[in-house]
């Protein structure tokens, strides 16, 4: 499934219609059309907080929670393309604002470093999961009205987890289209092939499958966790993207919610070269 956002607003690109145009009237899939057109930016002097108060408007006026689409876009605009390179002067740092209080937080070059692109490739074996799952999109969770919270909340008063140090799985899969549709979001640990499973729990079935890995930066989990999923987001290979299952693993990294480090697992074609075994 070739799904890609668009590298100005992070609007998803799934049709023609939607491709932006170079100068000679070739389309393009890194902008939309609403963006970029000839060869140019519709609003080439549009700031990137500009950009977002513009497409926090739209999401509003189509149903979109305000404060939630404010805080998707400041996590995710500023890895797209057009932000990534509008600093010539070569400036250490990257502020996204809080949306609770509007402040700015600023992280260096090194850990941007660890955002915009995959830091490996890793090809693993298929894994079972097992926890506390439920059908979503993204628009939903945007809304307010999201599930995922939720599912955390449960997994962790649930009575069924493991020892305190196992890793735990945040997965995405069963997706109907791409980054647009319903897909099951299941928050839980891994459990042997023939486990048998407590009442109340679910379990999903990964493929063998090559993964892209995004690592967050360190700091407090509601943010690092938002900034890595922007980067997916603005990832310039949305192509490579195969939507089997993917994963935010949190591991010994993530014992203290002050300050937690998350791979984020996207499963990509297995042409992929660079895949490690």
């Amino acid at each position: 499934m070739n799904v890609t956002v668009c590298q100005s607003c992070g609007m998803p690109l799934t049709t023609p219609a939607q491709f932006g145009t170079e100068a000679d009237g070739s389309t393009t899939r890194e902008y939309c059309i609403y963006c970029y057109k000839e060869g140019k930016f519709q609003q080439p002097n549009i700031t990137l907080e500009g950009m977002i108060k513009m497409c926090t408007t739209i999401l509003r006026e189509e149903g979109t929670d305000e404060d939630s689409a404010r805080a998707m876009l400041r996590n995710q605009l500023p890895f797209l393309k057009r932000w990534r390179t509008s600093n010539p002067e070569g400036k250490t740092t990257l502020a996204v604002r809080n949306s609770a209080d509007d402040t700015e937080q600023h992280f260096t070059d090194k850990d941007k470093s660890l955002l915009t692109q995959p830091v490996r490739y890793i090809t693993l074996p298929g894994k079972r999961l097992a926890g506390i799952s439920a059908r979503t999109t993204n628009a939903i969770e945007m809304s307010g009205n999201g599930c995922i919270q939720g599912l955390w909340d449960r997994y962790f008063t649930s009575g069924q987890l493991p020892a305190p140090e196992a890793a735990r799985y945040g997965c995405y899969t069963d997706y109907t289209d791409g980054i647009n549709g319903e897909y099951t979001i299941l928050v839980g640990h891994e459990v042997a092939a023939d486990e048998t499973l407590p009442a109340g729990m679910n379990s999903i079935e990964l493929p063998p499958a090559t993964y892209a890995v995004i690592t967050s930066r360190k700091g407090p989990m509601a943010e690092v966790v938002g900034e890595a999923w922007g980067a997916v987001w603005g990832w310039n290979n949305q192509n490579e993207r195969t939507f089997t299952g993917d994963f935010e693993l949190y591991d010994e990294r993530s014992m203290d919610p002050a300050n937690v480090q998350v791979d984020i697992y996207i499963a990509v074609k297995p042409s992929t070269p660079t895949a490690e075994k």
